[in-house]
């Protein structure tokens, strides 16, 4: 089950119903089975209040993480974005919001399915991956199908 809650007013994600579909899929293509992911979609303020509060974090994040249970049961998940973070990204970037959104919420997925992002080679590896479920959420958004 994929859920979203909004503690802002704007930057909510388009095609809903399909990143709810789309996101288990991503879970089983990566051989995660998933319980329950729960997006929150927050401010700076209040993301940065997080990662301090819980990771001794000084700064501001566009994600935060959190799997609440152990790598052997089925996903269960708190992914916290801050959407004027990934607006500032999207337009650092030249990036479209929507697809900034995207990427940020795959990149929990991937966090939860194993990958890292310490190192250059794993961001590299990260990047690469989120651009693969983004090109694959367009075919799946253009078709209405699975994976």
């Amino acid at each position: 089950m994929v859920t979203f809650n909004y503690l802002i007013a704007g930057g909510k994600p388009r095609q809903v119903r399909l990143l709810k579909r789309f996101i288990p899929e991503v879970f089983r293509i990566e051989g995660r089975q998933l319980h329950s992911i729960n997006y929150i979609f927050c401010s700076d303020e209040h993301l940065l209040g997080i990662n301090r509060d819980y990771l001794n974090h000084h700064f501001y994040t566009d994600i935060i993480t959190f799997e609440l249970n152990s790598n052997e049961e089925p996903v269960i998940s708190d992914i916290y974005i801050s959407t004027d973070r990934v607006r500032e990204n999207a337009a650092t970037l030249k990036e479209d919001y929507q697809t900034e959104l995207r990427r940020v919420m795959i990149h929990g997925v991937l966090h939860l399915c194993g990958y890292r992002d310490k190192s250059g080679a794993d961001k590299k590896k990260m990047r690469m991956k989120e651009d693969f479920y983004l090109g694959k959420f367009q075919s799946f958004f253009s078709r209405g199908t699975s994976l």
